[in-house]
């Protein structure tokens, strides 16, 4: 086949030859008071130096261009020509061969189909960073040629260009991003909890997945507190910003709470504390959070929200409600007092605490993102864990999630039967003078002994009772309470009163009459505490470890 019969045009071509014909006179203002023109901006008819583009042998040209160029014509692609650059990658191709056979190698790459629109669609096409078997990366463009004057079909000029320093370079940086990934998503999980406490009442389970595969991690946490006397703290809690940064914010934000959960405070003054702490850890860094406490004995969950989701209630009847109210700010903004609010969570119930990547959505609105989690919490049955995964299921949320997601769901299991009677309340008001201590001694002997507690728990919890009720009636207001409950492994014993000065554990001199109420308590019990209650007034606990069963 004559190669001069084809040409690609080239772009701009047509119009650079139409300007070199229709030069316009530049008229001489010089006279008229015009700043002459630069020389270099003079205009003249001299033909430039050498030779004109259009003068250019063009199989000279693509001979020597160090990029790989082929020539095809005709529907079945029939290779008209291939330079020498082609050539010195995939050897010599036959000429007039199809390209199916000829250019094995565009085959491969899966080029046919693309010669194919180009031919019928007439425009160009490019396909970015292809590797061949050779190890080497091109970039194919394909250009559609114009058939010839003596009736020969439409062709297509493939160019391709090696980018194989540009390839690996690429994928080097995407190495090191998946990397770095891999060391944000190992550093957030390190500081999330590696195993959930077990509280006696509640069963817990938790989900936490890395968003997208960017290598810029969030900093989404949650956590679970024992903090004696039955109860548990449950936090969550979401950092702006992703990184490393954020990550390490979220460290010190959940070991501050875990912190501040020992001193016992409520809800609201947790995130007073918290507040403040997040200031000094970065002014630049706000966080939302949820810190709530259950009581089962008081069968709610009472919690302050940061700026954070509401809570999700599904009770045993299968109806759902929110935790709403109150919500402050987010963490780091300072200047607001919380406040604390609570939700119902009797036996049967389940509540789910999430961050936003669960329910928020480019194209939808954040209240109906939670609507829908709330309509999936209705048939979300079963154990904690298996409500977890059907919530994110329900949420469509998958590895290409493009944020975090924390889940920690909480059921309070309704008890019957056998395993009922491992959880048991029994509770008396005391009222009176001196005579309320050998009343409360005589109530805790009673219902322990009714418990079928061993002869020397028994006696433990009685004396236990005994110095914490003097206690009470010594340095306490009315109106008093003694509260024992047992669990499968443990027997709490609590006292309120009216009066808010927490007792502390002191070393008695040996003439002294009183000051060894706690230490007897400390000593005996496997663990003890105190806190102010809500409405005014305190507790003060101890608790038991009860012998495993066949021990």
């Amino acid at each position: 086949m004559n190669f001069t019969r084809w040409s690609a045009r080239l772009p701009g071509t047509q119009r650079r030859a139409a300007a070199r014909t229709e030069h316009t006179a530049v008229p001489d203002r010089r006279g008229e008071g015009a700043v002459p023109a630069a020389r270099a901006e003079q205009l003249t008819d001299e033909a430039p130096p050498g030779l004109a583009v259009d003068e250019l042998p063009v199989r000279e040209v693509l001979d020597r261009v160090p990029a790989l160029v082929a020539l095809v014509h005709g529907p079945d692609h029939r290779v008209a020509y291939v330079n020498d650059a082609y050539t010195a990658a995939f050897g010599a191709r036959p000429v007039a061969a199809p390209a199916r056979e000829a250019l094995p190698e565009l085959d491969e790459l899966g080029l046919l189909p693309l010669l194919d629109q180009v031919l019928r669609s007439a425009k160009p096409r490019t396909v970015k960073s292809r590797k061949v078997s050779t190890g080497r990366s091109y970039t194919f463009t394909c250009t559609p040629v114009e058939g010839s004057a003596d009736g020969h079909g439409g062709g297509v000029l493939i160019f391709a260009t090696d980018v194989t320093d540009h390839a690996e370079a690429a994928e080097r940086l995407r190495a090191s991003e998946r990397q770095q990934r891999e060391t944000a998503v190992t550093l957030q999980r390190s500081l999330l909890p590696q195993e959930l406490e077990e509280p006696d009442d509640l069963r817990i389970a938790a989900t936490y997945l890395p968003g997208g595969t960017e290598a810029a991690v969030g900093g989404d946490w949650y956590d679970v507190i024992t903090l004696g006397g039955g109860r548990t703290a449950l936090v969550i809690g979401d950092v702006m910003g992703r990184g490393v940064r954020a990550a390490a914010v979220m460290g010190q934000l959940r070991t501050a709470v875990r912190a501040y959960a020992r001193l016992d405070l409520p809800p609201h003054e947790v995130l007073q504390l918290l507040d403040g702490l997040a200031t000094e850890i970065d002014a630049n860094q706000i966080a939302t959070c949820v810190y709530a406490i259950h009581d089962p004995s008081e069968g709610r969950l009472v919690y302050a929200s940061a700026g954070h989701l509401p809570i999700l209630v599904r009770n045993e009847d299968g109806t759902t409600h929110r935790g709403d109210e109150p919500t402050g700010p987010p963490l780091g903004t300072g200047g607001w007092l919380h406040a604390s609010g609570s939700v119902p969570l009797g036996p049967g119930s389940t509540a789910v605490l999430y961050t936003d990547g669960l329910v928020e959505r480019r194209d939808e609105d954040l209240d109906e993102g939670i609507a829908s989690l709330e309509r999936a919490l209705v048939g979300a049955t079963g154990t904690p864990q298996v409500v977890c995964d059907r919530l994110v299921r329900a949420a469509g949320v998958t590895a290409e999630h493009d944020d975090d997601v924390a889940v920690l769901v909480l059921q309070h299991p309704s008890r019957t039967g056998p395993d009922g009677e491992l959880f048991r309340n029994a509770a008396l008001e005391l009222l009176g003078g001196v005579e309320a201590t050998p009343r409360a001694r005589a109530f805790a002997s009673g219902v322990l002994t009714s418990w079928r507690f061993p002869a020397e728990l028994h006696d433990l919890g009685v004396l236990a009772a005994s110095e914490l009720v003097a206690n009470s009636l010594q340095h306490g207001t009315p109106p008093m309470r003694l509260r024992l409950r047992r669990t499968d492994r443990r027997l709490i014993i609590e006292v309120t009163d009216g009066d808010d000065h927490l007792p502390r554990r002191r070393r008695a001199e040996p003439a002294d009459e009183a000051g060894r109420g706690i230490a007897i308590v400390a000593t005996i019990a496997s663990n003890w505490g105190s806190r102010r209650t809500p409405g005014g007034g305190k507790a003060v606990w101890c608790e038991f470890a009860l012998p495993r069963a066949g021990s």
